[in-house]
Order: structure tokens, then sequence, then C-alpha cells
């Protein structure tokens, strides 16, 4: 019943909203706007937050049955967005995101809705709490719209595991080709963005969850430096790895939520020297031209062999050559043969360590306060176990404890290979300002049956950012068969502005866009459309 109780709910919270929809829609041009142009356009006149609110929601209503990236709306949104109108009418002074409104992935509490992160477990997980950088949108004025789909659990429960598929929203698709994956864990998030559903949206990282989902479904992702942004009240999974991050239609939006949410939080410690490295607001005056002076290490090692990825990273190379950078190839790198066991095995240790930590606390009624009693409801949850299992969770309830030496040599290990023998000595022995690869290959099909594998592999250096807690920006670079790909730009610690302006330099001179297609399958192409083959329908 609870699976019924919830979907009810959320279908009443889409219905509440639709139904107070403007009756004269906004035209689609103030939709698709950059947000800092919606911003100013509230400001000076031309475009209501409410207009944009009902936009948005009839845009949901028409478009996401076919991709499912929205689990539940915020009833709230439009009497929220029509005080900002009034407040804007009586001209009083309004922060940066007046008017703006936000999807949040479903594992970052806010007051409006509960934090299920994808499981019937928290499907009452009403916490009354906004999370710290939640509150921070709202001080700028952003309007919450509502929670995005995820891969339940960000995508840690099962080797197993379908990108995209959560308990309580069901499976997210891509919405250039919908049987392709949206890929995790952030799934909703990407889809939603890349289908302009919001005007801005808010994912999280633990090892590629901003960046694939970003990268697979052609929108912009930005992964800050670990600390730069609270973790408080949001699910997590690992407190060395762990961040929340913007997605969004273009960088300057990143640029500018980044440095919203940024700041410390003395409810969590990796924040504390945020406010001495937040980025500042991305000012017309003060956003670059060029990348003259510009040294980028290119990431040859790590590249793939598909000759479709590879023509859309030389073109992008080659824009940032064009726009004044110096190229630097970068062709090899090698790390521990116990990397990967290493960083599993951290994750499964912190993961146990912070669930148990998040279960305990949480103020609302739970049928699960440890990781034991969670994989416990999970065995009698039908719908839980139907398409994957829970070896992940077993395997960090059997875990080391982070108090343990194996532990605590398994970080250093990896954490050392990522950051001072990784990152920052490629940046320091090729003399280089940031580290650009492919993002990642273009999107796998959905499998229900082996779940998420993809033929052409996993590329790119993300897992180096996320390990290390530096920063990463994907922007979209390219096609593929339909299908986008982006292009990664990775700087050191706290280099997050810098990062940001140079994708900023990079996407404007690019100025690739894909608009989603819709397509069933690639064989659903319209360039296959429309062919008289002289054939009749019993050939």
């Amino acid at each position: 019943m609870l699976k019924e109780w919830y979907l009810l709910i959320a279908v009443l919270l889409c219905t509440a909203c639709a139904s107070q929809s403007n009756p004269n829609p906004t035209p689609s041009k103030w939709l698709d706007e950059p947000a800092f142009v919606q911003a100013q356009a509230i400001i000076d006149g031309k475009v209501t937050s409410s207009a944009l609110v009902s936009g948005f929601l009839a845009r949901i209503e028409q478009l996401d049955k076919k991709t499912n990236s929205i689990l539940a709306l915020n009833p709230n949104a439009l009497a929220e967005a029509k005080a900002i109108d009034k407040k804007v009418a009586n001209g009083e002074a309004l922060g940066p995101l007046a008017g703006i409104p936000v999807l949040l992935k479903d594992n970052i509490e806010s007051t409006e809705m509960p934090t299920t992160a994808g499981s019937m477990a928290l499907i009452n997980n009403n916490t009354g709490r906004d999370a710290p950088i939640v509150a921070k949108l709202k001080a700028a004025g952003a309007i919450i719209l509502g929670k995005t789909n995820l891969s339940e659990w960000a995508n840690f429960r099962s080797e197993s595991s379908i990108s995209g598929w959560s308990a309580v929203g069901g499976l997210t698709r891509n919405p250039h080709i919908l049987s392709r994956s949206a890929c995790g864990s952030s799934s909703g998030s990407g889809a939603a963005m890349s289908l302009r559903l919001a005007s801005l949206a808010v994912g999280t990282e633990t090892n590629g969850s901003i960046i694939c989902p970003a990268s697979i479904n052609g929108v912009v992702g930005f992964k800050p430096t670990v600390g730069l942004l609270s973790r408080t009240h949001i699910v997590p999974i690992s407190f060395s790895q762990d961040t929340a991050g913007p997605m969004t239609s273009n960088v300057q939006d990143a640029w500018l939520m980044t440095a919203v949410m940024a700041g410390e939080d003395a409810s969590d410690s990796a924040t504390k020297n945020a406010g001495t490295h937040r980025p500042a607001m991305p000012l017309s005056e003060m956003l670059p031209t060029d990348l003259k002076g510009k040294r980028i290490g290119v990431v040859r090692y790590r590249q793939g062999d598909n000759p479709h990825v590879l023509a859309v990273y030389e073109s992008a190379l080659s824009q940032l050559k064009a726009s004044g950078a110096t190229l630097v190839d970068i062709s090899d790198f090698s790390q521990p043969d116990s990397f990967w066991p290493d960083s599993y095995n951290v994750l499964l240790s912190e993961f146990h360590h912070s669930i148990n930590e998040y279960l305990s606390g949480s103020p609302a009624e739970i049928p699960a306060r440890n990781l034991s009693e969670l994989i416990a409801f999970n065995n009698k949850t039908e719908r839980e176990l139907v398409l994957f299992n829970q070896d992940i969770f077993e395997k960090s309830l059997a875990s080391a404890p982070i108090g343990s030496e194996q532990y605590q040599s398994a970080l250093r290990l990896i954490q050392d290979t990522a950051g001072k023998n990784g990152i920052d000595a490629l940046l320091a022995k090729h003399n280089v300002d940031v580290l650009v690869a492919p993002s990642n290959s273009p999107s796998f099909l959905i499998d229900g049956v082996y779940g998420d594998h993809s033929p052409a592999g996993f590329i790119g250096i993300g897992y180096l950012a996320a390990v290390a807690g530096y920063p990463h920006l994907t922007v979209p670079a390219g096609q593929v068969k339909n299908l986008p790909v982006g292009i990664s730009f990775i700087g050191g610690k706290w280099q997050d502005e810098n990062v940001l302006k140079i994708g900023k330099v990079f996407e404007a001179k690019h100025g690739f866009f894909i608009k989603p297609g819709l397509l069933p399958t690639r064989f659903d192409t319209p360039s296959l459309k429309g062919i008289d083959t002289g054939l009749n329908n019993d050939g």
C-alpha cells in the first residue's frame, strides 16, 4: 500500500499544480532562455515568475509522460511564484534567482515534499527540513518546483542495477532516444534539463552521478570541489566524495548556482574553507572572452577508441586552440593495481557509517533506522528486489569500520593516487591549468535483465576528480547517432571558478546544442522516414 499511496500523492500534487496553470501559456522563448536571462526579465517586468512556473508545469504534463523524470511536484510552487511577482511589482529588492523554478534530485531534503532517495523505505521521509543548499536557493529567491527521479539510493544498492530506476519513481528514460539510459544516479535531473522542464536542476555525485547523466542527456553538469557545498540533509553515500552540484542548460547558470549554494556549514566540517573559495557571481563584465594564456592538458590515455567520439573530441580541441589556448597532450598515467578494489571498499565502509547516521537521525517515521534494518525491509518488499538485488548493501554491512587501519590505508592510497599523485601531478608536470577529456561514451541501451553495461566502455578521467574531490565540469560538445557527447574540464582543489571560466569560453565559441528527439529507438530517426522504396506492404 505504501507504493500506491505515494504515487497517488504524487499524481494529486501534479494535478493540483497543473490545475492552477495560467490560461495564457508562457511563450516557449522564455522557458528556453537561460535562467540568468529569465531572472533579469522577471525584474524588468518582461515575464512573471508565475508565468514561468505555469509554463514549466504545462511542459512537464506534455512531455514527461515519455521520460518519467519528475517524481513529485511542489503544490505551493505557483503560490510562491505569485508572491515573488508581488514583490517585483512593489519594487522590493530580490535575490539573484528570484522567481526561478528549480528541480531537486530526490535525495536532497526540502520542506515541501518527502525525500525518498527512490526507496520505499523512505516514502514517508517527510523531515520538514531544508538542506542548507536548498535554504540558500530559497534565500536567493528560487522556487522549488519539484523533485526528480534518480537511480535508487544514488545507484549504490546493487552491482547489477539499472540506472535511472527507483522503486518509488520507476524508470527515467533518455529523452534523445527513449530506449537508451539517462545514466545515474542524477538521471531525472539530467533528463528534465534536457527537455527544459525547469530553469535549473540540482544533482548529486559520488563518482560520476552528475557528469554521466549531464553528458549523456546533453546538458551542462558541474561537480564542485568536495566541501564547497554543504552535504547536510542529503541522503549520503560517502563523506569523502559526496557533493551536490548544478545541472543546467548553460555554464553561466551552473556558475551562478554554484555561487549561490556555496558556503560554510557548521554541521559539515568539509566546508570550513568554502567561504574563502566560493566563486564570485558571474557578472557580465567579468566573463572571459577567450583562452589566451591558458594551457590545457589533453588526456589521450582515457579517450577511448570510438571513432565517432574521437571526432567530436578533436573538434572540441580545435575550438579550444582557436580560442587561444595552448594544448598539451598527456599520453600516460599509471595507478596502483589495488586502486579500484580499494576505492570500492572505501565507499562500502563510508556508506555503512553514513547511512546509519542519516537513518537514525531522520525525524520522520521510517521503517529502518540502520543498514541492517534497511536490508531486512527490502527483503520483505517485493517491488524493491524484483529487478536487481542489494549485494552492495550486504557488502557494506560487512565492510571494515571507518576507524580500522584497513579502511584508513585504502583511503590514503586512493586519495593520493587521484589527488597529489594524479590530477595535481599531471597539472604540475605538464604546466597546464586544466585537464580535458571526453566525458563519457554515448548512452547505452536500457537492459532490465543484465543491468547497466556500455559496449563502448566508460571513458574519461572523471573517476580521478571524484575520488580526489576536485572540480569537474561537462559541457555538450557534439553528437553521435542522435546522442549527445560531452567534454570534461577538470581542475585542482578549489579551482572551481577557473574551471567554470574555461568551460564558459568553450561553450560560447563552440556553440553546440542538441534538441531531444524523443525517438523510441534509433530506427525512428527522421533520416529513415519518408523514403519511397517502391515496395508495397506485402513486399
